[in-house]
């Protein structure tokens, strides 16, 4: 009896490390296609998704004057922006207009809308954020385990240096909090 509860307790731990490794590998591919499409859609229009101030005109679907940037070579407005105004809405807009991720181009919220990581948090477009200078991708509500791990993987292992970062002060992660990670593209 007690060596089948040992191997049930065994294959839940086994099964809940296999759905964090692969929620990892998640926000990996994301983070790579979304500095993908960003490049593309620089090479093919010489814009930033989201600051592209043509938009409104390349694209097939319902776009109006509204849905453009204003072409400074910013895309402003916070990664957790609620507001189809700001171009880090926009950015998401511009992306499935030229048909590089997918989802609806109307007027509705969801064209504009971020799409969401494998914890349940916005994934977001910003700028500055935390230490690092120029355009960011966000991905929130990552659990510092999880963000640790990602840091060892892909960046230099603290939280407040290097490309990826989880807070502005603290250089190690603590497991139990969620954070808000920002990586260069």
């Amino acid at each position: 009896m007690l060596a089948i509860v040992v191997l049930v307790i065994g294959g839940i731990l086994q099964s809940r490390e296999m759905m964090a490794n692969r929620k990892l590998k998640q926000i990996e591919n994301d983070c790579a296609a979304i500095a993908a499409g960003i490049e593309t859609y620089r090479n093919l229009y010489g814009e930033l998704p989201g600051d592209d101030p043509a938009a409104s005109a390349r694209f097939a679907g319902e776009w109006s004057a509204t849905d453009n940037g204003d072409g400074d070579g910013l895309i402003t407005g916070g990664w957790d922006s609620m507001d189809n105004s700001s171009e880090s809405r926009k950015f998401w807009k511009h992306l499935r207009g030229a048909g590089l991720i997918e989802g609806p181009v109307d007027n509705s919220n969801p064209s504009y809308q971020q799409p969401t990581g494998p914890f349940g948090g916005a994934i977001g477009i910003d700028r500055n954020t935390y230490n690092i200078r120029g355009l960011t991708m966000v991905f929130g509500r990552i659990p510092g385990n999880v963000a640790a791990m990602l840091e060892e993987r892909g960046d230099d292992g603290a939280a407040n240096t290097g490309r990826m970062q989880g807070h502005i002060t603290h250089a190690d992660y603590e497991h139990d909090l969620l954070y808000d990670l920002a990586v260069s593209p």
